[in-house]
C-alpha cells in the first residue's frame, strides 16, 4: 500500500525539500490535465505527488530534455488512481492521451509507460501515410512506412534498427528472437508486440543508467522472473540502445530549450 511502502531513490536532488502537489507536477512538466482518484486521501495524494515528481524529473534528466517536455506539447494527460484497469500497475489509454497510475500498484511501470505515450505521439511527426489515430511509431517503422524527411526523423528510426535488428541489419536482434519465444512459450501475442518491445527497452536503459536509481520510475528490467527469461535487452545491447536514444533526446531537448 502506498502510505506503508518505502521506495529507495537515490538520485539528484530536485526539490530540496519541498513538498509537491499534482498542480506542481502538471506545470512543471507541462501535461495538459491531471485527475487524482476520488479514493486518493491527501496524504496519499502528496506522497504520491512527490514519488512522481522525482520520477518525471529523473525521466527529464536522464534522457537531457527540459522537464516540460515530457507532457509532449501539452497533448499527455496524467491520472492517479483514477480510471486505471484492474490488476494492472500502469497504462497508456491512446484514444485520451492519458498516462494513468494505480494507486497502490503504479510503481515501477512510469517509464514504460511514457513510452509508450511518446510512440503514439511521435507517430504522425515522423512517417506520412499514415491511416488510423492510434498507430505507434514503431509499428510505422516495421511497416516501412515513409518517413518524413528531418534529421531527427533519422535518428528515431536508428533507436528501432539498434533495437529490433541484428547489428548487420540482415535478422532480427536477439532481443526479437527472444520476445518471439516468450510468446511461444505463453501462447500470447503480446511480448514481440514493436510498441511492447520498444517499452521494455527503453524501460531496461532507464534502469540500467549509472548514478540514477529509481525503483518507482522503473524497476523489474534485472532480475525479476521475466528478465531472467530473456524479456529485456542485455547489457551490451542496452549500451547500444541507449546510445541511439540519447542521440535523438538531446539535440531534441536542445532545439526546443531554444523554441522555448
Amino acid at each position: 500500500m502506498l502510505l506503508h511502502q518505502q521506495y529507495t531513490r537515490h538520485g539528484p536532488d530536485y526539490r530540496f525539500g519541498e513538498q509537491m502537489t499534482f498542480l506542481d507536477v502538471k506545470q512543471t512538466f507541462g501535461f495538459s490535465h491531471v485527475r487524482v482518484g476520488r479514493w486518493v486521501t491527501r496524504e496519499e495524494s502528496l506522497i504520491a505527488a512527490n514519488l512522481v515528481f522525482d520520477s518525471l524529473a529523473d525521466l527529464a534528466f536522464i534522457l537531457n530534455l527540459p522537464p516540460l517536455t515530457l507532457g509532449l506539447r501539452q497533448t499527455l494527460s496524467l491520472a492517479f488512481g483514477h480510471g486505471g484497469q484492474k490488476g494492472v500497475q500502469a497504462h497508456y489509454a491512446p484514444g485520451a492521451r492519458e498516462l494513468a497510475l494505480a494507486k497502490n500498484a503504479g510503481a515501477g511501470a512510469l517509464a514504460h509507460e511514457f513510452w509508450h505515450a511518446f510512440d503514439h505521439y511521435v507517430a504522425l511527426k515522423a512517417f506520412s501515410r499514415v491511416s488510423g489515430r492510434f498507430k505507434c511509431a514503431s509499428d510505422l517503422w516495421l511497416a516501412d512506412l515513409p518517413l518524413i524527411e528531418h534529421p531527427l526523423n533519422q535518428r528515431l528510426a536508428e533507436i528501432f534498427r539498434v533495437t529490433l535488428l541484428s547489428e548487420d541489419n540482415l535478422e532480427p536482434s536477439d532481443y526479437v528472437r527472444r520476445a518471439i519465444a516468450l510468446d511461444k512459450r505463453y501462447g500470447a501475442q503480446y511480448f514481440a508486440k514493436p510498441t511492447e518491445m520498444m517499452a521494455r527497452a527503453f524501460e531496461a536503459c532507464i534502469e540500467s543508467y549509472q548514478g540514477i536509481q529509481n525503483p518507482y520510475l522503473v524497476s523489474g528490467t534485472h532480475h525479476s522472473a521475466l528478465a531472467k527469461e530473456g524479456a529485456y535487452p542485455d547489457e551490451q545491447h542496452r549500451l547500444r540502445i541507449f546510445n541511439a536514444l540519447i542521440a535523438y533526446f538531446e539535440p531534441l531537448g536542445m532545439a526546443l530549450g531554444k523554441a522555448g
